[in-house]
């Protein structure tokens, strides 16, 4: 019965990542995008400034999605097929990783016209940073570092979810995210209130963060990219930038591609000025599709991974 589940939970987990490689996210009534209107009417019920306060809200709303997966998984525990099915469903609704190529790709195209109204325009569906006094360079590492981070959070995080924990972790994981893009930033409203949901982000992504960078290293090769790079600035800048995840994935793609991330952002009121990731040149708008093609490359390698992890436990003795 077992070998059964991981059998369809695999099949749901290739068949998840074959429909957002060919289709990307899903155009209409997406329910993330449903969780995140249900989410920020629940924030304006409960709102406090405290940390207890917002850790409740975190819980509620992370448990409520994991407790559907877990309704779902009991539903389709013993039926194979309606398990996959379901299961390719759910994967293909959590997963982003081609809609970041596009959004980046679009960057890419208007970076290339000089139309830097329309690139800093598009930048908000990339990067949370100020984007009206941005130059094209700077539009262009911000999509370069956009895409090294979002490879993680978009695609190898919730396929690794999905690996370990089936349908119930493919909802909660998407669920922990999305919240801590809405909460878990750093300003005056949710300096205490968004805490828990940007730590329990931290926790989620910790293992997917620095898978995300030995697969950078691992498939640079097929991408021009160089893992000797990738594999030096990951150990050497990795533990440098603010985030304890962000900064693995965008020091490895930056190694592979012989790039330099980093550097001063603007965010509203707040600036910060991050330590260099890498140690090549600033990156230019043709560096953006090299970063998607890696970006692709590493996240297809961890849906790989994720059916034969599924399958490596269905085969094990029990």
């Amino acid at each position: 019965m077992r070998a059964d589940r991981d059998l369809a939970t695999a099949a749901g987990l290739a068949l998840g990542a074959a429909a957002d490689l060919l289709l990307a996210d899903p155009r209409r009534l997406h329910p993330v995008a449903g969780f995140g209107t249900v989410a920020a009417a629940l924030e304006r019920g409960i709102w406090h400034d405290s940390r207890a306060a917002g850790a409740g809200y975190a819980a509620l709303l992370v448990g409520g999605v994991g407790a559907g997966g877990a309704l779902l998984d009991r539903a389709t525990r013993g039926r194979p097929v309606p398990r996959a099915l379901v299961t390719a469903a759910v994967t293909w609704t959590v997963l982003g990783g081609t809609s970041l190529g596009r959004a980046a790709r679009d960057m890419y195209v208007a970076l290339g016209t000089g139309d830097l109204a329309a690139a800093r325009e598009l930048l908000p569906a990339l990067a949370g940073r100020d984007p009206s006094a941005l130059d094209a360079g700077e539009l262009a590492r911000a999509t370069v570092e956009s895409v090294a981070e979002n490879t993680s959070d978009a695609a190898v995080a919730p396929l690794f979810w999905g690996a370990v924990a089936g349908l119930p972790g493919l909802a909660a994981y998407r669920a922990v995210n999305t919240l801590d893009a809405m909460v878990g930033h750093r300003s005056a409203r949710y300096a205490r209130f968004g805490w828990a949901a940007a730590r329990a982000d931290d926790v989620a992504n910790w293992v997917p963060a620095r898978l995300t960078a030995a697969l950078t290293v691992a498939v640079a090769p097929a991408t021009g990219g160089s893992p000797s790079g990738a594999l030096r600035a990951w150990l050497r800048d990795g533990s440098a930038h603010p985030s304890p995840n962000s900064g693995r994935c965008e020091a490895a793609l930056a190694g592979a591609l012989g790039l330099r991330l980093g550097g001063r952002n603007v965010y509203g009121d707040r600036v910060e000025v991050r330590p260099g990731l890498g140690s090549g040149r600033p990156p230019l708008a043709g560096d953006v599709p090299r970063a998607v093609r890696l970006s692709r490359a590493v996240w297809t390698a961890s849906a790989a991974l994720a059916v034969a992890a599924r399958l490596a436990g269905r085969s094990s003795p029990r």
